[in-house]
């Protein structure tokens, strides 16, 4: 008796989820709404964010390059207005406050 496969042969459709979702070779991309607002979020691998570093928005804090996260965007907005998140601040977006971040060292002036 042979081992199960358990790897797709090649050939085969992308699963139905997947196709629905937009799920090309940028990530899987979506649209969600946000503050009155349709926004579109699109999902990147850690092997597709090699090369640049990109600062969240929501934690002020810097994505390396290669880590996953996800880039968003307002529906109608153009290209000046994307944003890269970490997936958990995204999450997190309504139950962040406005207020200004700063480091522990950063004088409260």
């Amino acid at each position: 008796m042979s081992p199960r496969r358990n790897r797709p042969k090649g050939g085969e459709n992308p699963p139905e989820s997947e196709s629905r979702m937009g799920g090309d070779r940028f990530g899987v991309q979506g649209t969600e709404s946000w503050q009155g607002e349709e926004w579109s979020v699109r999902h990147v691998a850690g092997a597709s964010a090699a090369g640049k570093r990109y600062r969240c928005p929501g934690c002020d804090q810097e994505i390396p390059s290669g880590a996953p996260h996800l880039v968003a965007w307002p529906e109608y907005g153009g290209v000046d207005e994307r944003r890269h998140w970490h997936k958990a601040c995204w999450n997190a977006k309504d139950r962040r406050t406005t207020r200004v971040q700063r480091s522990r060292n950063a004088p409260r002036y």
